[in-house]
């Protein structure tokens, strides 16, 4: 019975075996891609010093400094900070222990980030963490690259019905400069209006040129044709020529979409941001785009997985032969059937019940025995 003692705080919980095994096996695949291409995992750890942590997270909605929980080090009296989000981290390992290697530099982590208050869309304050950064350029080859990787791990992962919606961060700054002239203070209102898709909200902002960027999203080609009706001067051209060439990078792979003006999530990308989706999945599985790394101003592109939702629509696993050992068992023949990838269960005790501890073999002289 579940005592008071025993409940965990909100937006905390456990992960049992059957989930576990879903998670570890789509953590596993996703990783196994991400080595095929050339992404060399780095292990950043789980604290920081919190001054370093939350001055390269300047922007990044989740990784907010006053989204983590902060503690004083015994050892250097100094606020140490839990990680919110793992990418800071990552352009911190690129800036410093690994400034002089080649670019562009590619690397890969998973790992586990904890926010002291989430959403209510997405309660969970815990989330497993796996990306990839591509450190150095922020190009259409970069995006097209990073694009379809994502796409490519989260199939290696067993998740179908994949789509990518693109978005474009930095459209209302791009546009204001000439094309739609907005004074300083009104940006930051057209840009909410845009994104809660408000026409009404949109005018009163003084952003009414803004309004066909509403009409132009949904399905990619269609949206795309949209944007390049908008006249603005030519200072969407390159963008919308290096959209229609990513998406073309992963056509047949994916469903994709374009919805210029979404800006949740993409506080601190640059020109391009991408969402991935999957069948069965309520949240979305991932996000990535191009970005300066804080500090070094370094360009990148990169994606991250949030794998504990992965587990919602990933496969479960085939379960390993599972084989028994009577008191007294061969332990060379043991040993012998877990390097042929078997799984063991010991007896410690009579009376054990082999099929309730999840065997379907016993070992006897000859070998496993089918119960």
């Amino acid at each position: 019975m579940t005592q008071p003692k025993d409940l965990l705080p909100e937006g905390l919980e456990d992960r049992l075996p059957a989930e576990t095994a879903r998670i570890n096996a789509a953590m596993h695949a996703c990783l196994d891609v991400l080595d095929a291409h050339g992404y060399d995992r780095v292990r950043p750890p789980l604290l920081e010093f919190e001054a370093s942590l939350a001055g390269r997270m300047a922007g990044v909605s989740v990784g907010e400094s006053s989204s983590m929980f902060r503690f004083v080090d015994p050892a250097s009296l100094r606020t140490l900070a839990l990680r919110s989000d793992m990418t800071p981290q990552i352009g911190r390992i690129a800036a410093t222990g690994l400034a002089a290697a080649p670019r562009p530099l590619r690397l890969a982590y998973c790992g586990d980030t904890v926010v002291i208050k989430a959403s209510q869309l997405d309660p969970a304050r815990e989330r497993l963490q796996l990306g990839a950064e591509l450190i150095g350029a922020d190009s259409v080859a970069a995006a097209c690259e990073i694009v379809g990787l994502a796409v490519e791990a989260l199939g290696a992962a067993g998740l179908t019905g994949i789509s990518v919606d693109f978005t474009l961060p930095d459209l209302v700054d791009t546009l204001a400069e000439r094309a739609f002239p907005l004074a300083p203070e009104q940006i930051e209102d057209v840009r909410r209006e845009l994104d809660t898709k408000d026409a009404g909200g949109l005018k009163v902002a003084g952003g009414a040129a803004y309004l066909p960027l509403l009409y132009a999203t949904g399905p990619f080609a269609e949206a795309l044709a949209a944007m390049r009706t908008i006249d603005a001067g030519g200072a969407l051209g390159t963008r919308l020529d290096a959209l229609e060439a990513i998406a073309a990078s992963i056509a047949g792979s994916a469903r994709i979409t374009l919805d210029p003006t979404e800006r949740h999530g993409f506080e601190y990308q640059s020109w391009f941001g991408f969402t991935l989706y999957a069948e069965g999945l309520r949240r979305a599985a991932g996000r990535g785009g191009t970005y300066r790394i804080a500090g070094s101003n370094e360009p990148a592109t990169g994606f991250t997985l949030y794998l504990d939702r992965l587990a919602e629509a990933a496969p479960q696993p085939p379960a390993v032969r599972t084989c028994y050992l009577p008191l007294g068992h061969d332990r060379a023949a043991a040993a012998r059937l877990r390097a042929e990838g078997w799984r063991t269960v010991a007896q410690l005790a009579e009376g054990e019940d082999a099929r309730a501890l999840g065997c379907g073999w016993v070992l006897g002289p000859g070998g496993p025995e089918a119960l």
